[in-house]
């Protein structure tokens, strides 16, 4: 009797010290992982910190007013960017709309009105893998389509549907998880006080979810501003003199002409120094654009 309750308390004793062990080991591996994150972090920062400083040095004495509202010039001296940047707002101005409109609907059906079942998984499944489908195959998609079958060529309406197309996944999924978020007993509420199903989708799903698609939403058209291989590959010309004044006419955008700026270098040094400018004009829009979205998320974020 008095071995067994001996070998009872060696069993737990050697229990409690293996259980101590186990907890001394996890211990150690979240310290690793820690600083191994941390210096992650760290060196990210600086690599990101050593390229900002060195564009924003690389354009000094270039990036005035004289640059934004010049045209572009073969001279570097004389070279501006005035018509570069309209012919970038008026691409979004193709892009946002399309893109919001077809992503949200989109969402709205394949949450709110679809037959669960396989056919919407797969639906959705390909949704998903196409956010992560390289930029380039939406170009040769955009060119042979939007470019040659459509004849649009290298316009304006051209490059903002073949824009809407790459971030078009990203806007679904993004509305579809603000959708999904919204909590069951709100619409339950709705339906309870009479309202049909559209009604309580327009006056309830969709302003609680509103915080989350528009920033999904803005992020998505960030990307879209600083995207160049579809451009490349729909043709987008990369010296345009005169301003686009509508949505059938051939333009320039801030990373075509950042690309081939850079890919000039080679021959003329300056092109460098225009290129940084021209960088520091695009990180400026798109601090811009990623702020908008994070006060939209701020300011009609409601929680439940």
């Amino acid at each position: 009797m008095n071995e067994s309750k001996y070998t009872k308390n060696l069993k737990s004793i050697s229990n409690e010290g293996a259980a101590q062990r186990r907890i001394q080991k996890r211990i150690i591996l979240d310290k690793v992982a820690s600083v191994f994150f941390l210096l992650s972090t760290l060196f990210a920062l600086v690599v990101l910190g050593i390229l900002i400083f060195r564009i924003w040095r690389q354009s000094i004495g270039w990036l005035n007013v004289g640059f934004l509202k010049g045209n572009l010039s073969i001279f570097p001296e004389k070279a501006g960017i005035y018509g570069v940047i309209i012919g970038s707002i008026r691409l979004m101005g193709v892009v946002t709309p399309v893109t919001i409109a077809i992503g949200v609907a989109t969402a709205i059906y394949l949450e709110e009105y679809a037959n669960k079942g396989k056919l919407q998984s797969f639906i959705k499944t390909n949704i998903s893998n196409l956010a992560g489908v390289p930029s380039v195959i939406f170009g040769l998609l955009g060119l042979t389509v939007f470019g040659r079958f459509l004849n649009l060529g290298s316009s304006i309406l051209a490059g903002g549907l073949t824009m809407s197309l790459l971030v078009l996944p990203i806007v679904v999924v993004a509305s579809q998880e603000a959708i999904r978020a919204v909590p069951d007993f709100l619409r339950d509420a709705s339906y309870a006080m009479g309202a049909s199903k559209w009604t309580t989708i327009r006056t309830v799903v969709l302003p609680v979810a509103l915080p989350g698609i528009m920033t999904g939403s803005i992020l998505s058209l960030s990307r879209a501003i600083g995207e160049t291989a579809p451009l490349v590959v729909l043709g987008i010309p990369t010296l345009i003199l005169k301003v686009p004044t509508n949505m059938m006419d051939d333009f320039t955008a801030l990373p075509i002409q950042i690309y081939y700026w850079t890919l000039d270098t080679v021959l003329t040094p300056e092109y460098a120094n225009l290129a940084a400018a021209t960088i520091v004009v695009l990180l400026v829009m798109l601090f811009l654009m990623n702020s908008v979205a994070i006060f939209i998320r701020n300011r009609f974020q409601k929680r439940y």
